[in-house]
């Protein structure tokens, strides 16, 4: 039984990383996709936890190599989805969320024609800046230059399955893991039992 590959993708500030976590909580069967990236960590970032930190050297040499699922340039940092890490978790009947942007979706949904898309819209654009602002991590210029990017990333909600507006946590979260919850429905994830129904009908799948 194979698992099933989640993609998710907002503007910067949507409050993504929340919700992620609490789904990764909530489900025992569902594994987050280290991503790698070129940037250097933040304050209490750590190696392999919240990213693979490598140079920009390394980063490439994998990429020449075809190691990565996906990767793009995103505010002048490089990050990649290591392939091998997410077809192992797959094969094991795992499901696999990746955290990437509009660019690495595209990617991936071109490779992997069944996953899932999910993005995340914040309520509207003054909340987004309301939220980047609170967060006090950045300068003005990077401030901006986020708000920018965010107003492009939005016209790509389109390409996605699934689109849930971030404006209450709670809601935002329910719907999230129903989204999770209905993939477990899918007829792949059921064939052994599904076969087991069938033949107690006297038939064949």
């Amino acid at each position: 039984m194979r698992g099933n590959l989640y993609i998710v993708s907002a503007p910067s500030g949507s409050g993504k990383t929340t919700l992620l976590q609490n789904l990764l909580r909530t489900f025992d069967r569902l594994r987050f996709s280290v991503s790698y990236t070129t940037r250097s960590p933040r304050c209490g970032e750590r190696n392999g936890v919240e990213y693979f930190f490598v140079d920009r050297p390394a980063f490439l040499a994998m990429a020449e190599r075809g190691e990565f699922l996906e990767w793009a340039e995103y505010y002048g940092q490089l990050y990649g989805t290591a392939r091998a890490a997410v077809e192992i978790e797959l094969e094991k009947g795992n499901d696999v969320i990746l955290d990437i942007d509009v660019q690495g979706a595209r990617q991936v949904k071109d490779k992997f024609t069944k996953a899932t898309g999910i993005f995340i819209l914040p309520p509207s654009f003054a909340e987004l800046e309301r939220r980047l602002r609170s967060r006090m991590q950045e300068s003005e210029q990077d401030i901006r230059r986020r708000l920018e990017i965010a107003r492009g990333e939005i016209l790509f909600y389109r390409d996605y399955d699934y689109i849930i507006i971030n404006d209450i946590l709670e809601k935002s979260i329910a719907l999230l893991e129903a989204i999770v919850r209905s993939g477990s429905a899918f007829p792949q994830r059921q064939e052994a039992r599904i076969d087991e129904i069938i033949a107690s009908f006297g038939g064949s799948a």
